[in-house]
């Protein structure tokens, strides 16, 4: 075995030797170091679905905490912090390996940075005396992170840890006030008080803890909004994974002739692979279905005459297309490659995406026939809480989305994009349903309740009568001041901490 050695001053005396061992056992011993970080930020994941383990969000965060709080140094947490969370990051998006392959990994480094401060934060503050203050930052540093790496072109807003609580309404009661940001917020400090009070016995942190989980259901018991007219019969259709796009228009045109007449019928995202424009045939085809079972919203991907490949939904009556909204925020590697002159390697190693798709230019209103007014957005978009807002301040009684997840058939990913239904609804005050092409298709009223789950080994449609409300949210109102507030006190804390570190040197 070839060792190198280097010298080490030891101050008195002669310079003390060390063997310095070759740079594949230096790298087997630095994960070996650092892989219970990597395994307790995989941990959180299991809360969301499709283990659905969503009480363990209020105790995943420990491991991680009390590793960061146990290191040697403040520069130890810090690299503890930014493993952990790689580690949640691999874990939360490991679906991603068909579509962006080696491309995940640099994702992790990049993204899993985000969590360094969170792991100093938690090394600083996690002392007797300063539970308090542990209980406000910590939190705030996560949410900063977490709020940074929501930014489209890092990945966007998969995977936020508020979105574990899917399943509870009482507790989305806090996604109205703050958004899914104050959820996450609630969830990282209780984590936080209950790992002080582990480490210290301490009581009052524990007390703490149960204090700050107890605001949900408080403000679940607040009502922002009303209902607004009669509960329309929106049908969803749901055909499968159905190859080619003459048989899947085919599938979902049988499957919409055999229901009852509704006052929406939405199929699901690339629902129609031709351009309509240039196909007045399967426009009228789709127009005789509205006249007979409701309007349509279907969705278009398709080359159109100048070449360009958007995505849109299209509301079809009976007499034709009505209205059209053109997807705005566009999946990363999947619809388009971000700097694609530098990662457009990705393509020739992955199913990374060839060219890319045409973004539309803003949210639209489209209004029905049966009165219903309502915000069509496309897939992706659901997990951007301000899409949500944008389309109820424009007056949407109704949110709906149109969603494709066949590429990740199988996977966590189905289940979660549908979740993610239930956080707008609790958020924006306003009935969202979801038609995936491919499952899973899913309906909540304006408080985040599941009204249907129409899960990926089903084939059909299901029709769902979502009150439709009006309102708004203290959420619809006021936006992201919950993470902007995160940021301040991360900044703000920081600096604290850098010139308490120079008055000690």
């Amino acid at each position: 075995m070839r060792v190198s050695a280097e010298f080490i001053e030891s101050g008195d005396g002669p310079p003390v030797v060390r063997e310095r061992l070759p740079r594949r056992r230096r790298a087997a011993a630095l994960l070996r170091r650092r892989l219970p970080a990597l395994l307790a930020g995989a941990l959180p994941v299991l809360a969301f679905p499709r283990p659905g383990l969503d009480w363990l969000a209020w105790v995943a965060l420990m491991p991680g905490l009390l590793l960061a709080r146990s290191a040697p140094d403040g520069r130890e947490a810090a690299k503890r912090g930014w493993w952990f969370g790689g580690g949640f990051i691999i874990a939360a998006l490991y679906w991603l390996v068909p579509t962006i392959g080696p491309g995940l990994l640099l994702l992790a480094v990049a993204a899993g940075a985000l969590w360094a401060p969170w792991g100093y934060a938690a090394w600083a503050l996690m002392r007797p005396g300063r539970t308090l203050a542990a209980v406000v930052v910590v939190p705030s540093v996560w949410l900063a992170a977490e709020w940074a790496r929501s930014w489209q072109a890092l990945g966007g807003p998969w995977a936020l840890y508020g979105a574990t609580q899917w399943r509870h309404p009482a507790v989305l009661g806090l996604a109205s006030v703050g958004g899914v940001w104050l959820v996450t917020f609630a969830l990282v400090a209780v984590n936080t008080a209950l790992a002080i009070a582990v480490s210290t016995r301490s009581a009052p942190a524990a007390l703490l803890a149960v204090s700050v989980a107890a605001a949900g259901p408080l403000a679940y018991t607040s009502s922002w909004t009303r209902p607004a007219g009669r509960a329309p019969a929106v049908a969803l259709v749901q055909p499968g994974v159905v190859d080619g796009p003459g048989p899947r228009f085919a599938a979902e045109e049988r499957i919409t002739a055999a229901l009852p007449r509704a006052d929406l019928v939405v199929w699901g995202e690339s629902s129609v692979g031709f351009d309509l424009r240039r196909r007045p045939d399967l426009v009228a085809r789709l127009a005789t279905l509205a006249r007979a079972h409701g309007p349509l919203l279907v969705n278009e991907d398709a080359r159109d005459a100048a070449g360009r490949i958007s995505k849109s939904a299209v509301l079809i009556g009976p007499d034709g297309e009505e209205a059209r909204y053109v997807k705005n925020r566009l999946v990363p590697f999947g619809e388009y490659v971000p700097l694609r002159a530098a990662l457009g390697w990705l393509t020739h190693i992955s199913q990374a995406a060839k060219e890319d798709r045409v973004p539309g230019t803003g949210v639209v209103m489209m209004h029905t026939s049966s009165g219903i007014t309502f915000g069509p957005l496309i897939c992706f978009e659901s997990t951007f809480p301000d899409l949500g807002r944008d389309v109820v301040r424009r007056g949407a009684r109704l949110v709906v989305y149109e969603s494709a997840t066949s590429t990740f058939q199988g996977s966590w990913a189905p289940p979660q994009h549908a979740s993610l239904g239930a956080v707008r609804a609790a958020e924006t005050g306003r009935p969202v349903v979801q038609a995936a092409l491919t499952g899973v298709s899913a309906a909540f009223d304006a408080r985040g309740r599941r009204l249907a789950w129409f899960d990926t080994p089903r084939r059909g449609s299901v029709i769902v009568r979502p009150p439709t409300s009006s309102g708004r949210t203290p959420y619809d109102r006021f936006g992201d001041y919950v993470p902007w507030l995160a940021v301040v006190i991360t900044l703000g804390s920081g600096l604290w901490a850098w010139r308490g570190a120079r008055l000690r040197s």
